[in-house]
């Protein structure tokens, strides 16, 4: 079996302000700790990824990762400027060193981060699973949250496997 890394991506404060939350943020959330759990419980490393840029300057509150879903002490923060987490960040070299080949993925922005860590894990040889029920976004002048979601999870079965947070089985021997 493969070794498994979970990535969550971007689940940083300014996503879930009360003026412009993202798209069902409490499921989100729940989704995400249920995740954060069962990797915990199997043995598998978290890695968390967090976006940097004039919206979110590093070490404001905007920037935090939620306390909800905050890293324990032996989790990996990458920092990112870009909506590729492998672009100019320490990601790869951190699977590498830690043999992992199989990458689970989960966060924000379905579109966007999500979306392109997805495509860019794929392009460089690593298997990598969906969490279709625990990336989120926002409607946009085109279309609602729900039908970007559904999109994504629809295109992105050409880089992945796509399975709901219940249908994601990690145990320290046989990976997801």
């Amino acid at each position: 079996m493969k070794k498994s890394a979970l990535l969550v991506i971007d689940v940083q404060n300014e996503m879930f302000q009360v003026n412009d939350p993202v798209f069902e943020g409490d499921r989100l959330l729940h989704n995400l700790k249920q995740l954060i759990a069962k990797a915990r419980n199997g043995g598998i490393p978290i890695l968390y990824i967090q976006h940097n840029d004039e919206g979110l300057r590093a070490g404001s509150e905007a920037w935090k990762i939620n306390p909800e879903i905050a890293p324990a002490m032996s989790d990996a923060i990458i920092q990112k400027t870009r909506p590729d987490s492998f672009y100019n960040t320490s990601l790869k070299e951190e699977l590498k060193r830690q043999g992992i080949e199989h990458v689970i993925l989960a966060g924000m922005q379905s579109e966007l981060c999500v979306d392109t860590t997805c495509r860019r894990a794929s392009s460089l040889g690593y298997d990598v699973t969906l969490v279709s029920d625990a990336h989120s976004t926002w409607n946009n002048s085109v279309l609602t949250a729900q039908q970007i979601i559904d999109h994504v999870n629809a295109t992105l079965r050409w880089f992945a496997d796509v399975k709901t947070t219940e249908e994601i089985l990690i145990t320290k021997e046989a990976g997801v």
